[in-house]
């Protein structure tokens, strides 16, 4: 008798053990369950929240709410005022798809759900009011007269546009085409998803700026030559008047690898010094630099501008791809020189792919003296009493190159346009330095094409990358226009 009631004193002990041991893991997964998009109860908690709005640095409002009465509740849905025109960094947010972009980053700040003393204090005041519960408004450092003329430039073609401020890493245009409207997405999916592009899949919903499917979209071609001529000049083994002989290609596994030609047939320079070489984009000079230097030094380079991190932005971790090399789905990291093709990594080609951001954030490394700049796109947040719940600081990330290497690749970008294949981004008056790109897709006709740049070079206030596919054209002759348009808007806003 005493075994079976001690036997039965362990079983009621260990399930009253399990009873408290389960109450306690579902309190202390709660907060997460609660989180997740998908609770319904939170889905309709947070639509009786006035949730906060997003406006450019300027001003206008990107994303507001509508009110609207269910059941004898009033919900606050979300309404998009200007469409497309930033729909990928703002993103949407609604009751049947849930949310992407900066209403998905910063919702817990939108829903005022985050714990800042201003916000608290401003929930607390609501609650005992007995008034509607209120989110932080959100400012972001987009330029809404750039980033219009960012989207018409692309209007009809699949690119990107990604536009920065040296000096700081604002954000101040962030576009990609195909875009959509995000005040269809809760009523009408389908046309969103069915919206087409010159290029297979179109992808509206694709932030081609930042991301992925799932590598980059974009081979950088020789834009990525200013990593390379970065590398060389910042290696001590080679200056702007350092010299090479062109015969129109250079020999890589026992194979003629040709220089980029407009004509019909290659091109040839002879006896060049460096600065030529970037000025017309000589493929064969930097197959010689890329072999010289080693293919993982380059890509040493490439990991300090920022390459295979995801670049740092405010926006959700799955919409920001690292740029590197790929092997179909899968970012590879070479440990062995031999694995990777030296000569054709160093202009751009091998399996290079990379994001707008990322080459804009090159070509802001340049302009910053060397300097890379952590890149945002949110200014500031702000609470309904007006407090500052959050700035944006400049933050650096890491000193990529000397200020001297620099200082001696500024000129060389300058006579890209000045002289070179760039011309098409001259802009009277002021001084751009940049670089073409044109890369080879294996596709007859549809060249990847992108153009860098910053401006003035003298005293950067912009750097930009735009980035086309399927283009038959130059990088010169499709992007390096669109830059210059968003350029001279930026440059010339207060004129």
């Amino acid at each position: 008798m005493n075994n079976q009631i001690r036997r039965l004193f362990f079983v009621f002990a260990f399930l009253f053990v399990a009873l408290i041991g389960m109450s306690s893991y579902w309190l202390w997964r709660a907060p997460d369950l609660e989180a997740r998009q998908g609770n319904p109860n939170q889905v309709v908690r947070q639509l009786t929240i006035d949730r906060g709005k997003i406006f450019t640095a300027d001003g206008v409002v990107l994303a507001t709410n509508r009110k609207r009465e269910v059941q004898g509740q009033t919900w606050y849905l979300r309404r998009y005022p200007q469409r497309g025109l930033a729909a990928h960094p703002v993103g949407y947010s609604t009751v049947e798809r849930s949310r992407t972009g900066l209403e998905e980053s910063l919702n817990d700040y939108l829903t005022g759900s985050n714990a800042d003393l201003s916000t608290l204090v401003d929930r607390a005041a609501d609650a005992l009011r007995g008034i509607t519960r209120r989110g932080n408004d959100v400012y972001t450092s987009l330029d809404t007269r750039a980033q219009r003329v960012a989207m018409q430039q692309l209007g009809g073609k699949c690119g990107a546009v990604v536009a920065l401020e040296p000096s700081t890493g604002r954000v101040l245009v962030l576009a990609s085409t195909p875009t959509y409207d995000p005040n269809l997405v809760e009523r009408n999916f389908r046309r969103v998803t069915r919206a087409t592009g010159p290029c297979e899949p179109s992808s509206p919903l694709l932030n081609r700026a930042t991301q992925g499917l799932p590598a980059p979209v974009f081979i950088p071609g020789s834009t990525f030559k200013v990593v390379t001529a970065a590398a060389a000049l910042d290696s001590g083994k080679f200056t702007p008047a350092s010299t090479f002989d062109d015969p129109g290609y250079c020999i890589e596994y026992d194979k003629r690898v040709y220089n980029y030609a407009d004509q019909s047939g290659p091109e040839s320079f002879g006896r060049v010094d460096f600065t030529t070489a970037v000025e017309h984009s000589i493929n064969s000079v930097f197959c010689e630099l890329g072999k010289q230097l080693g293919a993982l030094t380059v890509l040493d380079y490439a990991k300090k501008f920022g390459f295979y991190e995801k670049p740092p932005l405010e926006t959700p971790a799955d919409e920001r791809t690292p740029s590197g090399l790929w092997n179909g789905s899968r970012l590879f990291d070479p440990k062995d020189a031999n694995q990777v093709d030296p000569g054709r990594l160093a202009f751009g080609q091998e399996r290079l792919l990379v994001t707008p951001l990322q080459m804009a954030m090159v070509a802001g490394t340049i302009a910053n003296g060397g300097v890379l700049m952590e890149p945002h796109v949110v200014e500031r947040i702000v609470s309904q009493s007006g407090d500052v719940v959050q700035r944006t600081r400049p933050d650096e990330i890491r000193r990529v190159v000397n200020e001297s290497t620099a200082a001696a690749l500024t000129p060389m970008m300058v006579r890209v346009v000045e002289s070179g294949t760039g011309t098409a981004a001259q802009i009277a008056g002021i001084q751009v330095a940049g670089k073409t790109g044109t890369a080879e897709t294996g596709r007859a006709g549809q060249n990847d094409t992108g153009f860098i740049a910053f401006a003035p070079a003298d005293d950067p206030q912009v750097a930009i990358a735009v980035y086309l596919q399927n283009q038959s054209g130059t990088g010169g002759a499709t992007a390096a226009p669109i830059a210059k348009a968003v350029l001279e808007a930026l440059l010339r806003r207060n004129t």
